[in-house]
């Protein structure tokens, strides 16, 4: 069975070589380069690339060959999510444009004099948009279980322009509980992302696309106990280096972190409808 494994691949030497090319050469040239880095993941990535070929052929009923085509666009697009952040990162959003849906609920987060939950997942590019929402009264933690290389965050915050969100990394010693913990009663802003969680975590399980998959039950049993709002939030990514943002807000049971998350997977499968190339969890979700 693919598992994931907690932190995300690659090397500092890659990206250098993707913010050479952006910087001398053009986003348009590291986006022709993917053609090719696409084609080499599709073949050596043999785990991975199954489990997004079962995605798409088990749970949006596609055909053999179109699901071979949607596996290899699947990467181009996630490389070229990644090529933005790099490229946003170092400077450069203002080569990106950036549509709002639903950005008045995120900023009346940020004005209540309470903690603000905001859920996402791995579908789409959210950690690009700290650089297009503005400033916001309070900051956004994102806490994340995928944890990058060292390296290679070094080199990133090295290079970046502005930087607006806090990383809060899920640890094996728990110390991330404590981080969470402060941010709630100083009532700042929190987002979850509610569709990964690591080996030996409490789970839920719910209904993803026709099959039951686990999730971590954390953010879910911390945001319905709160008396706050939950938004869902996601940003895709669409043509022409254009980005969209959805904020929606969440309608659940207080204190049923069940019925948060059924609501949580309802409103994923709804923009998976839309963007079905955006799902970037690389191992057998459905099994893990």
């Amino acid at each position: 069975m693919a598992e994931w494994e907690g932190k995300s691949r690659g090397t500092v030497s890659g990206y250098r070589i993707f913010i050479f090319l952006i910087k001398h050469a053009g986003i348009n040239t590291a986006y022709l380069l993917l053609v090719f880095v696409s084609l080499y993941y599709v073949i050596f990535s043999s785990k991975q690339t199954r489990a997004i070929y079962h995605y798409f052929r088990q749970h949006h009923q596609h055909s053999l060959l179109r699901s071979l085509i949607s596996t290899y666009r699947n990467y181009f697009v996630f490389g070229q999510t990644l090529i933005d952040k790099v490229a946003i990162t170092a400077g450069l959003e203002h080569k990106y444009t950036y549509e709002f849906d639903g950005i008045e609920h995120i900023r009346q987060l940020a004005k209540d004099n309470s903690a603000g939950i905001l859920i996402s997942a791995h579908v789409g590019n959210f950690e690009v948009s700290q650089y297009f929402m503005g400033e916001f009264e309070k900051q956004i933690h994102l806490v994340t279980t995928d944890e990058e290389q060292r390296a290679i965050k070094s080199y990133l915050a090295s290079i970046m322009a502005k930087p607006k969100t806090d990383f809060i990394v899920v640890k094996d010693d728990l110390s991330h509980v404590f981080k969470i913990n402060q941010v709630i009663d100083e009532k700042g802003m929190i987002c979850f992302t509610g569709d990964r969680f690591v080996g030996g975590s409490k789970t839920l399980t719910a209904e993803l696309l026709g099959q039951p998959a686990r999730f971590p039950a954390g953010p879910f049993l911390i945001s319905s106990r709160l008396s706050t709002p939950v938004l869902f939030v996601y940003v895709m990514r669409e043509r022409n280096r254009h980005y969209h943002l959805y904020a929606r807000k969440a309608t659940f049971h207080h204190r049923d972190a069940q019925s948060l998350l059924t609501a949580f997977t309802e409103s994923i499968e709804q923009i998976l409808a839309k963007y079905p190339l955006q799902w970037f969890n690389y191992y057998d979700f459905w099994k893990a």
